[in-house]
């Protein structure tokens, strides 16, 4: 017989599923993809809104094409569950780009990220990163509050 979940049973798994996302996803493991659902909406700046696993693989490999590593911190974000399928996540990561260029770079970029993650079951249905894709912070034209 299968075990029902209460909801905060489901909602700590979904939780475990969000760090598992993060320790899979920074070691370039493609069985990350089994964390979501097939038709998945996954949204990034830059890259847009698609939809299905595949875009989620092609998110990483152009990640993978622009840095040497990305580092999360999984057990030190905030998880704050919203509504019955529904997790915001807010946290920050590091890395190193192609060039060798270190991030978050104080003053410039800061690393922080939020994320929005619907669920079905304890897959990821839904899943939108807002976050600054110009990890060195370089893009100085829209730099609007320095002077």
């Amino acid at each position: 017989m299968r075990k029902r979940f209460r909801q905060d049973d489901l909602t700590n798994k979904r939780i475990e599923v969000l760090k598992e996302y993060f320790r899979k996803g920074d070691a370039g493991d493609l069985s990350v993809l089994d964390l979501f659902t097939d038709d998945v909406e996954f949204y990034y700046p830059k890259f847009g809104i698609h939809a299905g696993k595949a875009a989620i693989l092609d998110f990483m490999r152009g990640l993978q094409g622009a840095l040497q590593n990305i580092q999360h911190y999984p057990d030190e974000y905030g998880y704050y569950p919203s509504g019955r399928n529904i997790i915001a996540v807010e946290g920050h990561e590091s890395g190193i780009l192609k060039d060798g260029t270190k991030w978050p770079v104080k003053g410039r970029s800061d690393g922080l990220f939020s994320i929005i993650v619907h669920f079905k079951g304890d897959k990821i249905s839904k899943f939108h990163v807002y976050a600054d894709p110009d990890f060195a912070g370089r893009d100085i034209v829209r730099d609007y509050w320095r002077k």
